[in-house]
């Protein structure tokens, strides 16, 4: 992890953390090879030429750049997580009710294959 992720990361909340450290942990578990970068501020992971960011605000962790169609399973399932164009709020008490493998479908479905 580079200087300035890792400062990003040791900045997060305590309450907070653990939420984001699973992201990575599933992220990482889906695709051993992706880089990690500082992009628009926040966490970027990165496949090939497909992104996937992970950025921390007040009260929990979104997820940005995920891939709209190949994540409708997610989506649809989980809709209230949903804010905005492209943008899924994970608050640490929503985020209890979203299983890893759900997360892990999101994510492979965000950055495998295709381009961005």
């Amino acid at each position: 992890m580079d200087a300035e992720v890792q400062t990003y990361v040791d900045g997060i909340a305590p309450e907070l953390r653990p939420l984001f450290d699973r992201l990575h942990r599933l992220i990482l578990a889906a695709f051993p090879e992706a880089s990690l970068v500082l992009s628009y501020g926040m966490p970027t992971y990165r496949v090939g030429n497909r992104k996937l960011h992970v950025g921390v605000w007040q009260h929990g962790v979104s997820v940005y750049g995920w891939d709209k169609d190949r994540g409708a399973d997610f989506t649809s399932r989980h809709p209230n997580l949903v804010s905005g164009k492209g943008t899924i709020r994970l608050r640490p008490q929503d985020a209890a009710d979203v299983t890893d493998d759900e997360l892990g479908d999101l994510i492979r479905a965000s950055l495998a294959g295709g381009s961005t």
